[in-house]
């Protein structure tokens, strides 16, 4: 049974290229199904899915659309439309990937559908403006899309494009092999980490004895992006534990800072009563764009990760600030829940010596988390540098609690 592979693509600029994909797809023994998001639709034929019928998908009328100069709102419904009939091939079981191609403004349509597919599912955007500053990460945002870049403008049947959609529709043929290994994880075993450099000594020790023990340990860079997409994974059903060592992310969020992770983060375990051991690598410091620095910043105690990052540290009042937005995030927990502190220091930038070194300044948050939370939540303070062995030991051992 060859697999099934949606192609994604405004066919009303991009025809004659995309029918030579679905074309070669077909060629290499797969099942393409053809959807054109356009907002003035084609009459081409070969098209499965017409743009009129993912514009009702998306609630609204194909004739209005055509009559919008609304450039948003033809968007928004389109990409509407194609995220919920993609779920629907998916749920139908006729979904095995996804191709697209496109420039500015359909690498962004696609994309959008693509994120609202579950991580697992095989993703290509071929897209001519891959390479533009700050594209690329809004075409990928969380989603695990492989990106293409086709250097040369998608116009026109060269051999150069034909090259460039060849090699594309292989990658996908590819990733829908029947040997590509599964997501799914057995359950009660698969358990969402969050890691940083700065406490990647603690993380590397948790994971290597989870893994002992029969867990899947899935790690997560909680620098902005690699928890957002841990989020949502929670929201799907991933995990049946998370243990999250670095949650700054809630305080860049709360001032607008780099790691901003979403208003959301540390909120869908909660929700959803799985099992969560929080702690602090990170949360007394803060990210802030250089280009936004506030005069009263360069004043502030830092530590340098490296050339282009730096740490500053939170003040008394922020440290307060964060540990309340915390302590309203835990209370929705329906699960157990155990808040573990290091005491001596919150990661290899809280080592002692180090400028930004400050047990006693760390207490405030500590003493505000007390004050807010709900009794039922645990926190245990380790009498330790959060990279030291004996934390990480100290982790392990609340996991045999309650995971």
């Amino acid at each position: 049974m060859p697999k099934s592979v949606l192609i994604i693509s405004t066919l009303d600029t991009k025809g004659q290229e995309t029918l030579y994909l679905k074309d070669k797809l077909s060629a290499i023994g797969l099942a393409p199904i053809l959807m054109d998001i356009s907002g003035r639709g084609s009459d081409i034929s070969g098209i499965d899915i017409p743009a009129k019928q993912v514009a009702a998908a998306g609630g609204g009328s194909f004739d209005e659309i055509q009559k919008s100069r609304d450039r948003t709102r033809i968007t928004n419904i389109m990409m509407a439309g194609g995220s919920r009939i993609a779920a629907e091939l998916l749920t139908q079981q006729k979904l095995d990937g996804v191709i697209a191609l496109g420039g500015s403004t359909g690498s962004l349509m696609a994309s959008e559908v693509m994120r609202s597919l579950p991580f697992g599912i095989p993703k290509v955007l071929i897209s001519s403006t891959a390479a533009l500053p700050g594209l690329s990460t809004r075409y990928i945002g969380t989603g695990d899309i492989a990106l293409f870049h086709s250097v040369v403008e998608i116009s026109g049947v060269s051999n150069l494009l034909k090259n460039v959609m060849d090699r594309a529709a292989h990658a996908l043929a590819g990733m829908t092999a029947d040997d590509i290994a599964s997501v799914k994880t057995e359950k009660g075993k698969a358990i969402a980490l969050t890691m940083l450099g700065p406490c990647e000594k603690c993380a590397s020790a948790v994971r290597i004895e989870l893994e002992k023990k029969g867990f899947q340990v899935i790690g997560f860079s909680a620098a902005g992006i690699g928890d957002r997409a841990m989020e949502d994974m929670i929201a799907a059903g991933f995990f049946q534990g998370v243990i999250d060592l670095a949650p700054g992310g809630v305080g860049e969020n709360l001032f607008g800072f780099m790691r901003d992770a979403g208003p959301h983060r540390l909120e869908n375990a909660c929700r959803l009563g799985i099992p969560q051991i929080i702690s602090t690598c990170s949360v007394n410091h803060m990210t802030p764009s250089r280009s936004k620095y506030k005069p009263e910043y360069h004043e502030r105690r830092k530590f340098d990760l490296d050339k282009l990052r730096t740490w500053i540290r939170l003040s008394p009042e922020e440290l307060k600030q964060v540990a309340a937005a915390f302590a309203e995030k835990l209370n929705q927990a329906r699960g157990p829940v155990i808040v573990m502190i290091p005491s001596n220091g919150w990661s290899a930038a809280d080592l002692p010596g180090n400028d930004t070194h400050d047990p006693g300044e760390d207490q405030l948050f500590v003493q505000v988390l007390r004050q807010k939370i709900k009794p039922e939540i645990k926190i245990v303070e380790v009498d330790a540098n959060m990279e030291d062995p004996a934390f990480a030991t100290a982790v392990i051992a609340a996991a045999g609690e309650i995971f």
